[in-house]
């Protein structure tokens, strides 16, 4: 049966004959004609490379290039699917993510390349868009490009699980073509509007809070590279960009830029995106000039709350109609939070539940291969997100952590396992235990808790580290505690809930950290001279 809804194709070919701009990058302006004619060009020379008798997947490791977006427009027109490999992602955890992903070969831009030469076991065929050359046997009559409807897969794109091993998640046209159509509409993009685009495209900010919305409406993306707080304003201004999507602490960034008196003289009216906290939130608004319009969300879709206006100090918003905080255990709905005068819980055991979709699975399209980590998703026919939560009395859903060991680092989900069988490769490292505290900003920052067999120094690590090729480059930890002992059960599992709870602390040990954008540990001050834990 034909789903309906919207799909990435349709919404293309709705822009082949649009003279309108489509595309800004750098220098350079493509129309929407000439981005839908270049993205058939490079989807038909995926096309002719693809083995009919295996799964159409083509990897793509690129920055945010314009041959990204022909990619990932090329198959939607041909029927193929992108893979969106995270360049965070190293050696030869990279290259069992192309495997996992059943890519045929993998796109690649110079800037990555070395990242594959550095994947052991990587077995597939790596090309460049300049090896994709045009068909000799086009005569420019249109092509019968493949069918498709919201149903049919367009990309892979991973996220980290309970695990810590990533899942690619399915997304689907309808998962694309939906939301960028209802995004757009609710913030009156059109043509003249410009979608700035800095999130990176293997992401499913850029796609579907980025590109999609600009895409549905006819709007013009203006592509950054990367994201850069320093280079923000300079590109808004450039590219006329009035619409702009982030996840994670970008906005913190832009803010701990210089303040200057004309930063209002700029065409930005809103931005879009989610796990930006209260203060940034209306600080950005104030130093721009823009509204900005923050949510609760993740890559499978499936649980949504949004922020509205008048909500309560903390909240992370309203949910979206069928989206209720359950007990993991009884499967009902928990009692409403019981807070005091200052906002502290103190009902924490019986409020905290599981945010669930009631109703379904929502926009979640399951993982690829991956049926155990559909079924711990989708249980009793309701989505299970993971993430933990309470409401109040009416109605706000307040985050109160993740029940899966995992965390969330500048925007992007990070498991705890694969961190700590780096760290205990070291020869000095008997145990390590990997858990999350609060970012001052937004998500999480990475504390390690190590026992020693062995002496071991800052630098020490510090070199050790900077070898690991396979450490996620978000799970180098900001703090590392050297503790005699760690906390433990009964059954002598490591209690993280209690690490979490005391911090970054030094304790009866010694506490290290690193600059938030640097690599080297050095040890904090004692104990006594030292703030509180960075929990309340």
């Amino acid at each position: 049966m034909t789903a309906t809804g919207p799909d990435v194709r349709a919404q293309l070919l709705a822009r082949a004959a649009d003279d309108s701009p489509g595309l800004l990058s750098s220098d350079h302006r493509w129309s929407w004609r000439e981005v839908v004619a270049d993205s058939a060009a490079v989807g038909a020379a995926v096309h002719r490379r693809l083995d009919p008798a295996r799964p159409p997947h083509v990897g793509v490791l690129m920055q945010n290039t314009p041959a990204f977006l022909h990619a990932i427009g090329g198959a939607a027109l041909w029927g193929h699917v992108v893979v969106g490999l995270n360049p965070t992602r190293r050696g030869a955890a990279l290259a069992a993510d192309v495997a996992r992903s059943d890519c045929q070969w993998v796109l690649v831009d110079e800037a990555h390349r070395h990242l594959l030469d550095d994947a052991p076991g990587l077995g597939v065929p790596v090309l460049t868009v300049e090896d994709l050359a045009p068909d000799p046997e086009a005569d420019g009559t249109a092509p019968a490009y493949v069918q498709a409807d919201a149903d049919t897969l367009l990309m892979l794109i991973f996220t980290s699980g309970t695990s810590g091993d990533p899942k690619a998640v399915r997304v689907t046209h309808g998962k694309v073509a939906g939301p960028g159509a209802m995004l757009g509409e609710r913030f009156g993009l059109g043509p003249g509007e410009v979608a700035y685009v800095s999130m990176p495209l293997f992401h499913s900010n850029a796609v579907m809070a980025g590109w999609a919305p600009a895409l549905a409406t006819g709007a013009a993306v203006a592509l950054a590279p990367r994201f850069s707080a320093s280079g923000f304003l300079d590109d808004v201004r450039r590219y006329g960009a009035t619409y702009a999507s982030y996840v994670g602490k970008p906005l913190a960034h832009v803010l701990a830029t210089p303040e200057r008196p004309d930063d209002t003289a700029n065409p930005l009216r809103l931005v879009f995106g989610n796990e930006a906290n209260e203060r940034d939130i209306a600080e950005f608004g104030r130093r721009f000039g823009c509204t900005v319009v923050d949510s609760y969300s993740s890559t499978e879709n499936a649980v949504i709350v949004q922020r509205v206006p008048g909500m309560p100090a903390g909240a992370l918003g309203r949910p979206l109609d069928g989206v209720e905080v359950l007990d993991p255990v009884t499967g009902m709905p928990t009692p409403d939070a019981e807070l005091d005068a200052a906002g502290r819980l103190l009902n924490a055991d019986a409020a905290t539940g599981e945010l669930v979709n009631t109703r379904g699975a929502g926009a979640f399209a399951g993982y690829y291969r991956d049926e155990a980590a559909d079924a711990e998703r989708m249980r009793g026919g309701m989505y299970w997100s993971g993430d933990l939560a309470y409401r109040d009395a009416d109605g706000f859903v307040y985050f109160a952590g993740r029940s899966a060991d995992w965390l969330r680092v500048d925007g992007e989900n990070l498991g705890a396992a694969p961190v700590e069988r780096v760290l205990l490769r070291h020869p000095a490292v008997s145990e390590a235990a990997v858990y999350a505290i609060p970012d001052p900003s937004s998500g999480d920052q990475v504390v390690a808790a190590l026992a020693l067999r062995a002496p071991l120094s800052p630098d020490e690590l510090t070199e050790f580290l900077d070898q690991q090729t396979d450490l996620h480059t978000k799970g180098r930890p900001r703090w590392v505690r050297i503790t005699p002992t760690l906390p433990r059960t009964a059954t002598t599992k490591v209690l993280k809930r209690e690490l979490a709870a005391q911090g970054a602390v030094a304790g009866d040990g010694e506490l290290w950290t690193r600059p938030e954008r640097g690599t080297a540990y050095t040890r904090v001050a004692p104990a006594a001279e030292w703030p509180p834990p960075l929990v309340e």
